[in-house]
């Protein structure tokens, strides 16, 4: 059964957790975000097929040269990110979107507007990052 969501909808505290609107609008964001990420990634390999070319000057080779390695960094992070929104996409199909794979606690609307692939509530996130800080040295 397909949910259309209102034009205007936006999830708040005050209704049920992952309803099924709040579901269908998490999941029609991360939808749209993987699209946005793909379309930009197809950008930057359309311009790097375009600026092949070898330049003369050695420093233009070297500008070409770094704008590439940049412009490949940005692509592997939009990769990675697109594998963590279709694991998001997974646990939206599973039911377990939302909530936190510690503690199986809501992750909460607020966190999940501000990002939508959290696997952690705001707390497991902060006790990760301790752990991490304490094994680093930090």
């Amino acid at each position: 059964m397909a949910i259309t969501l209102p034009p205007d909808y936006k999830p708040t505290d005050m209704e049920e957790f992952m309803n099924p609107l709040q579901t269908e609008y998490f999941r029609k964001r991360l939808l749209d975000w993987r699209e946005q990420l793909l379309k930009e990634s197809n950008g930057t390999i359309s311009t790097l097929r375009e600026h092949t070319s070898s330049a003369a000057d050695i420093a233009d080779r070297a500008s070409v040269e770094s704008d590439r390695a940049l412009e490949l960094r940005t692509r592997d992070r939009a990769r990675k990110l697109i594998n963590k929104i279709n694991d998001a996409l997974r646990r939206v199909e599973d039911g377990s979107y939302g909530y936190c794979e510690k503690t199986s606690a809501p992750i909460g609307v607020r966190r999940l507007e501000a990002r939508p692939i959290a696997t952690l509530s705001i707390e497991a996130q902060e006790m990760h990052e301790r752990t991490e800080r304490q094994y680093r040295g930090d």
